[in-house]
């Protein structure tokens, strides 16, 4: 059993809460810019005061509410300005945030609303209220509803707690500030359920201060610090990740903006020019399959293809001594030619990017870094308030998630699960004694589920996930994440989904990135619109496929490598059940939804 561990620096003091930088930030720097928010198509900039004057009148609206300490507020809302006001609000006013992603069903609201026992909805959209109106009636303890988005800017819900709060006293929100506790909840995170209900993950106030903090007090908190510094979030900040990170900029003084407009996000991009972004690896690889597509469109495929290979050989050679001069010119060459248009894409500005949510990847990771951009990889949950190892400046080894941030532990457990121990790890599941029993062990260590290793300098890697874990039926236990990751890189392929629990080998079912097709289409000589339900037993598109799968297999040993796949005709997303709001694989829902197509695999 291997374990390290990292001491803290700073300590949390009992009376301390994640809105205290909000009025902290107001009283001795008033006039430091902590938003840009984006009105009517122009950037405006929002000062402290500003921020905590809002904060504290949403705040008052709340309480008018009768909004009580501890009572479950449900934010619906895709990542915007108002989605960090009304957090703040809420706990100015002692309550609890409850956030809801905006792309959730019916169903999933009602549960939500119902296990909380949410008294106040907030959505953002006409389209969200019409989703959530039938099952906000039924919530037996929701109270009131009310809209961000509306066509009378008076009529949104900034505007009408604004007013409903004018009566009530700024002597009221402070006593409802210094009336928090460390210890007390402040939010329930619902986990992305890819299997059974979705469980709420209790955050108290202490572990989004700590999460903070360690972030701060890392070498990425340099960057955050630098006076001017700011970052574009367009992560939902319904996910633990974005949330958390937006609270450590905030804390640190660097500038926040927000958008979800995602088709867009390059021109907003330009607009913004980041200092650093946060995402996740699916977006970093589209950043690179679309540059890849677009190079090959053009015609200049084969350079875009050396420069790739000239960014992954230069980041490599970091680590072993560092690049030679032939290696340094041809570098020198593809940075004028290729990397500096894909700095340019990220606004021009951007010295660095933090990716967690899923593995990344050390040939994306080289790859960036390569090029000018270092991704730094991170490792968390929502139970650990998002991140507990993270790769930081100077602290970076590319394919592993990093070393555990100020304060908190790692155990590799003898079956090889990753277990964690420190102040981000959470008080427990709401309602769910058992399940709480069952995840944190008495001293402390919470089992994460993931397996892994611990190098001596304390980096981690995952390797996989126990409940993913498929055993063949020769008795070969095979961690698919490998695979799959290496599968979606593929400009041409969207998801890979590994297969083969108690079957004779492993097969795979994988899906066609359709904003690839179109262009690939067209350099096969096909017609531009054909589909892939046209394409299954497409000659060129198999020997494609069959070259990926072929580049994937070498990776791992024979008895674990893919020896059939089936190219499905749709892809999988949130809409049809398969993907979380997170993009992970609701590996239940695939198996069911596509079981003829594994049964398939199979048939001799």
């Amino acid at each position: 059993m291997s374990e390290f561990s990292v001491p803290a620096t700073f300590t949390i003091p009992e009376d301390a809460s994640a809105v205290d930088s909000v009025f902290e930030h107001a009283k001795t720097k008033p006039g430091h810019i902590v938003y840009r928010r984006l009105v009517n198509g122009s950037w405006t900039n929002v000062s402290a005061r500003e921020f905590a004057d809002q904060v504290t009148a949403v705040a008052k609206g709340l309480i008018a509410d009768g909004v009580q300490p501890g009572d479950r507020v449900a934010l619906m809302s895709a990542t915007r300005y108002e989605w960090q006001l009304i957090d703040y609000a809420i706990w100015a006013a002692g309550a609890v945030t409850v956030p809801i992603y905006e792309t959730s069903s019916a169903d999933q609201v009602r549960w939500i609303l119902e296990d909380s026992g949410a008294v106040v909805l907030i959505v953002e959209t006409d389209k969200h209220s019409k989703t959530v109106a039938e099952v906000a009636e039924a919530a037996p303890d929701l109270r009131t509803t009310l809209q961000i988005e509306t066509l009378a800017p008076s009529d949104g819900a900034v505007a009408i707690l604004t007013a409903r709060g004018t009566d009530v006293s700024d002597d009221e929100v402070r006593a409802r500030v210094q009336g928090l506790k460390a210890a007390d909840p402040a939010t329930l995170i619902y986990t992305s359920g890819t299997t059974g209900r979705p469980k709420g993950c209790q955050l108290t106030h202490a572990n989004l201060v700590a999460q903070s903090k360690s972030i701060i007090a890392s070498s990425l908190g340099d960057l955050l610090t630098t006076p001017g510094a700011g970052t574009l979030m367009f992560l939902p900040l319904a996910h633990v990740l974005a949330r958390a990170v937006s609270i450590a900029a905030f804390d640190a003084g660097a500038v926040v903006g927000h958008t979800s407009d995602i088709p867009n996000l390059v021109p907003t991009f330009a607009e913004f020019k980041p200092d650093f972004i946060l995402s996740v690896p699916r977006v970093f690889e589209k950043v690179y399959n679309s540059a890849r597509e677009k190079a090959t469109s053009e015609g200049r495929g084969k350079i875009f293809d050396a420069a790739a290979a000239t960014a992954v050989a230069w980041s490599e050679a970091q680590d072993k001594g560092g690049p030679g001069l032939l290696l340094n010119l041809k570098h020198a060459v593809f940075d004028r030619l290729v990397y500096s248009k894909l700095r340019a894409a990220l606004g021009g500005k951007c010295q660095l990017a933090i990716s967690g949510g899923a593995p990344l990847g050390a040939r994306l990771g080289h790859f960036f870094r390569g090029i000018g951009i270092t991704i730094y990889e991170g490792y968390g949950l929502t139970e650990t308030t998002a991140a507990v190892t993270v790769n930081t400046i100077g602290k970076q080894k590319v394919g592993t998630v990093g070393r555990p941030l100020e304060g908190n532990a790692v155990r590799i457990a003898e079956d090889g699960e990753i277990m964690l121990r420190g102040p981000v790890v959470f008080s427990g599941y709401w309602h769910n004694e058992a399940a709480t029993k069952e995840a944190i062990e008495d001293d402390g260590w919470f089992h994460t589920g993931d397996l892994g290793t611990v190098d001596p300098d304390g980096y981690v890697s995952i390797t996989g996930r126990k409940k993913e874990i498929i055993v063949t039926a020769g008795g070969k236990n095979v961690a698919p994440a490998q695979l799959e990751d290496h599968l979606r890189a593929h400009p041409l392929i969207s998801q890979a989904i590994v297969v083969g629990d108690q079957k004779p080998f492993i097969g795979a079912l994988i899906t066609i990135d359709a904003e690839a097709l179109p262009g690939w289409n067209e350099r096969h000589g096909k017609p531009a619109a054909t589909t892939v339900a046209e394409l299954l037993t497409d000659a060129d598109l198999n020997a494609e496929i069959d070259e990926a799968v072929t580049e994937a297999n070498k990776l791992v040993s024979q008895a674990e490598a893919i020896k059939k796949y089936r190219i499905l005709p749709v892809d999988f997303s949130e809409e049809t059940g398969e993907l979380t709001p997170t993009m992970k694989l609701k590996r239940n829902v695939v198996h069911d939804s596509f079981a003829d197509d594994i049964t398939a695999l199979y048939a001799k």
